[in-house]
């Protein structure tokens, strides 16, 4: 299940795409927007930027903006981000990978063998999957939230 970290870092991201040729939104506008608490934004925000997808400006007329084309930013990049392993089992994760403490052995595990095939299909379809993806999504299903 995604946290709710990630679900705000891609609707942010997502909103923030939208608003791509406009001037930068402060926290303040998304938060509302997206009905995402604003203490909690704010970290995310900053996540993402400390990551280069967003930009933020400071002062008057500042806010945040993203530092890549929507295109450029995939699922698979901000899920690592705020969540960590894709994987479902630790023994399966690419970039976490931990031995599992009650497996004989990894090689004829089963559950294993399963959680990296899970693991790949996702990563399949989450590597390829980008926020302009999601934009065109909600644009699809008539959602646009934010006037131009």
């Amino acid at each position: 299940m995604l946290s709710k970290k990630t679900k705000y870092a891609l609707k942010a991201l997502i909103l923030l795409g939208k608003n791509q040729h406009n001037p930068p939104m402060q926290i303040a506008q998304i938060a509302e927007m997206e009905r995402i608490p604003k203490k909690f934004l704010e970290q995310i925000l900053l996540e993402l930027r400390k990551a280069g997808m967003l930009y933020s400006k400071k002062g008057a007329g500042g806010g945040y903006t993203l530092n890549k084309k929507p295109e450029d930013i995939y699922i698979a990049q901000v899920l690592r981000l705020t969540d960590g392993p894709i994987a479902m089992v630790p023994c399966a994760s690419l970039n976490f990978y931990h031995h599992c403490e009650e497996c004989i052995n990894e090689e004829t595990c089963g559950i294993r063998s399963l959680f990296v095939d899970v693991r790949d299909a996702t990563l399949s379809y989450l590597s390829k999957t980008s926020v302009a993806d999601l934009i065109a999504k909600e644009e699809k299903a008539g959602n646009h939230s934010l006037m131009s």
